[in-house]
Parts: C-alpha cells; structure tokens; sequence
C-alpha cells in the first residue's frame, strides 16, 4: 500500500478536528456570533420547513461538539421553553382572537361582550384555519430564536466570554456573565435535586414534585451566581482606573453617538425606503462606536491571563453564522413569498433551496470545531471494537 502525498497528508490533517483541551478551545465570542448568525437567519422567515433546518442544524452541532459542563445542560431546557411559546401562542389566537381573516372555521368558541372602549379586542369568537396557521409560524419563528439562543449558552463558557469584551463594557460584562450563570445552574440544580429525589424513592415528575424543588433550585441558582459575582469582585474585576474628565466625555459621546448610528443603519436596511442610506449609516456608526470603545478601555486596569486566541477554526465557527445570515436576508429581498409562505388563501409551504443549502453551512461547526474529549472517546469505541472484534 502506497504512502498518502504529502499534500493529502497535509489537507487531511488541516480538516481533522483536534481533541479540545485548554489551548485549541474555541472562544466564546465565535460561538455565539454563530448562534447570532442562525438568529438573524431564523428572525428573516416564518416558513416552517426552513426554521426546523435551522433547529435541527443547531441540535446537530450541539450534540457533537457539546462538553459535560453544567452549562451545556442548558439546550434541553431551552427546546423545552420553545416548545411551551409555541402551545402559548397557539392557545393566545384561539382564546384573544386574531387579526388575521378566515374562511374555514375550526371551531367557534362563546364570545365575552366586551365595553366599547376595547374595540378591537375579542375574547372567544369564531377560530379559524387561518389564525392557528398564523400562530404556529410565528411561535415556530420564537421559539427557533430561543433555541439558537440555547445553543450559544450550551457550547460557550460564559466566563470565558468575559474576557472576549472590550474593556469600555468590563463592567457591564460582569453583570451580564453573572445574569448568564443563573440559567445554567438552575438546570444543573434541577436535574441534581431530581437524581436525589428519584433515588429516595420520590416522584421526580409532575406538579407536585416541581412545586417542592421549585424553591431550592431558584435558592441555589442566585447562590450560585452571587457566589461567582464576589469572587469576581475579590480578584479586582470591575476596577476602574483614573482618566481625565474630557477622555471620558468623548467616549461616552462616540459610543453612544455610534450605536444611535447602528441602531438607524439596521432600521433603513429593515425599512423598504431606506435600503439607501441604511448600509452607509451602519458602516459610520460601526467605525465611531468602535472608536469609543478603544478610547473607553483605557479605563480598565486589568490583565488578561491565557487570552482567547481566535485561529482559522474559530473565523470558520464565527463566518458559517454569518453566511446563514446574509443568505437569508439576501433570499428574504430577492424571493421574499418563499420564505414567508402565505396563510391568506392557506398555501403549503414549500422548502426553497438555495436558502436551504446556505441553512446547512452551519453545520461547518460540527466538522472544523475541536472535538471535547467525551465526545472523541464516543466516537472512537465504536471503532476500536471494531477492530478487537476483527
């Protein structure tokens, strides 16, 4: 058998993902751009075919690259919460009723007279085919923004995308890592006290078993998290160092000033009348908000241990997010009925798929991302056995 070239060789070796450890770990920051960039895709369409590609991407890179972390625990909970906004709106339109015109009547329920002052309002009334449409695409549309955002919590490390902010928004990072580490531990707590109960031989399910470690999950989450907001404190974090009144003043201006930018950047790209000025503004307040937190970090006195190193796999993580994106709302300018099937006459949604194929670049995080060492031990039994066996 003849050797491999050693350009193969060199490919080969180049596109195989290596065991994870302290070292090759992806950022934080590249993970949740990823998961921002599935988002923004999934906030561009309502078609349900679509939304399920982009909740089966996500679940499939979950799976695959997920750790034993207790915040990896979180995506469950998060499918879970999709699941319950989704029966939450259907149940919304059949009870308050709907804007959305009808003809075919499910069923019609005893309407409520409400005073004249609430016109507009129902409550009961005819439902329709139409409205429950309506509603489940737009609870399918919510719910895949929340699990794109269990994704992220799922595979990043929150204190480690602490240390990927610029130092103009430390402070403002403390706190959000902290409000970051309660959900996480609340599912960690919650399958904890469930192990201890189902091994005293007590019912882990149903309402009454949720009521009891109701109190104990939520006492033990917020100890949790004020437990990691002292330390943070008892190691310098959030201290400040002293700077001339005018460096602060044109900070505060050019961030301010540059987010103002961005905020009317994204709403002319949104807006069908200012496609022309949106990208300009976006650019201008991109660059100034930039400027300001350059400027701003000279506030901050601390220093970076191990800093995250952002290496061809993390832009490979961080650029398949933003090609899911920029696809969807290329596709949602150019073919915008695909993408956003009608309920008005009621119409199957078909899968377009030239957005679908962009939709499966997102799996690139599964192929490029380094593997956790539970996983490479997984993946690597079967093939072992295989060999003792042969």
């Amino acid at each position: 058998m003849t050797a491999a070239p050693a350009p193969a060789r060199l490919l080969r070796r180049a596109l195989y993902a290596p065991e994870a450890d302290r070292a090759n770990a992806l950022p934080a920051g590249a993970w949740w751009l990823w998961a921002l960039g599935l988002a923004t895709a999934a906030s561009r369409t309502t078609n349900p075919l679509l939304l399920g590609l982009l909740v089966g991407v996500a679940g499939y890179v979950v799976a695959a690259r997920r750790t034993d972390a207790p915040w990896a625990r979180s995506y469950g909970a998060f499918v879970k919460l999709g699941l319950f906004v989704v029966v939450l709106r259907l149940l919304f339109s059949v009870f308050l009723g709907s804007s959305i015109p009808g003809s075919h009547t499910v069923l019609t329920l005893p309407e409520l007279p409400l005073p004249d002052w609430a016109q507009g309002v129902r409550i009961g009334g005819r439902v329709t085919a139409e409205q429950l449409v309506f509603s489940l695409y737009e609870g399918m549309k919510l719910a895949t923004l929340l699990i794109c955002v269990g994704t992220a919590n799922a595979l990043a490390n929150p204190a480690r995308l602490l240390k990927s902010l610029p130092g103009a928004l430390y402070e403002a990072g403390v706190a959000v890592v902290v409000a970051m580490t309660f959900a996480p531990n609340m599912v960690a707590d919650v399958v904890r006290l469930r192990t201890a109960r189902r091994l005293r031989g007590r019912p882990a399910g149903g309402v009454r078993a949720v009521a009891q470690i109701g109190l104990p999950v939520l006492e033990g989450a917020l100890e949790r998290s004020v437990a990691v907001a002292a330390s943070m404190d008892a190691r310098g974090y959030g201290r400040t160092a002293q700077v001339p009144a005018a460096v602060r003043h044109t900070t505060n201006v050019l961030t301010l000033g540059g987010l103002l930018g961005v905020c009317a950047g994204t709403y002319g790209l949104l807006a069908a009348q200012g496609a022309v000025y949106g990208l300009p503004l976006l650019l201008a307040g991109l660059v100034i908000a930039m400027a300001g937190l350059r400027l701003g970090g000279r506030r901050s006195v601390r220093t970076r241990y191990r800093p995250d190193r952002w290496g061809v796999r993390a832009w490979l993580v961080a650029c398949s997010g933003a090609v899911v994106a920029a696809a969807m709302i290329w596709a949602g300018a150019v073919a915008p009925e695909a993408l956003r099937p009608g309920v008005v006459p009621l119409t199957a949604p078909v899968l377009p798929l030239w957005p679908a194929a962009a939709a499966l670049t997102g799996l690139l995080p599964a192929l490029v991302a380094p593997v956790p060492p539970s996983n490479r031990a997984a993946t690597d039994r079967p093939a072992r056995r295989g060999k003792e066996q042969a």
